[in-house]
């Protein structure tokens, strides 16, 4: 559908996620990035949510379809998204969840999201650091190259929850407004 509109595009958020692997439910809908507006859509039994990027600075894979290949972001950007738009997520506990399935991934590279974090608001790669930091079990796991990064983007601090107040307690390493708690049996039972 997408070569046929000429659309630049590729596969994102729990979409992609469920590709790799990652989340424990099967996503309601198809989410795609779209690097123009598009209206939402049904085909055959697939919903397909669009959101509309700058598609062409995010990394993708060629994932492999029945009619060839598809656009995926890679595991880096896919966690960014998540973290980004923690509504397609459906909501932070979920995303926490998807983002620690994600880092399991064998193609998961923590270079790689230090690399990506500057294309995303300085908030998703806050949230991935934390999320990572708090709720991996990674020990190994560097994320000081995310950390300057995301930490030294802007200096006001971004909210752990969007959906939730500004209020709360920063936590200076991510500069994370903790202002919800995120629910470590649903982050942890991946």
């Amino acid at each position: 559908m997408m070569r046929h509109r000429r659309i630049g595009y590729y596969v994102g958020w729990l979409s992609a996620a469920a590709l790799y692997g990652a989340g424990h439910q099967a996503p309601q809908v198809f989410q795609v990035a779209v690097g123009r507006q598009m209206r939402d859509r049904t085909v055959g039994r697939t919903r397909f949510v669009f959101a509309q990027r700058d598609v062409d600075r995010i990394p993708v894979v060629a994932h492999p379809t029945r009619s060839g290949s598809a656009r995926v972001s890679t595991v880096a950007a896919t966690m960014l998204d998540v973290a980004n738009d923690v509504e397609l997520a459906a909501g932070i506990d979920n995303a926490a969840t998807v983002i620690l399935d994600l880092v399991e991934h064998e193609s998961f590279d923590a270079a790689d999201l230090a690399r990506i974090a500057p294309l995303f608001p300085a908030a998703a790669g806050r949230r991935v650091g934390w999320i990572l930091e708090n709720f991996s079990e990674h020990d190994n796991l560097d994320l000081e190259p995310l950390r300057l990064v995301a930490r030294d983007a802007v200096s006001s601090p971004s909210r752990l929850d969007p959906a939730s107040p500004d209020r709360g307690p920063v936590e200076l390493d991510w500069l994370v407004r903790k202002n919800r708690h995120v629910d470590e049996e649903s982050s942890s039972a991946s």
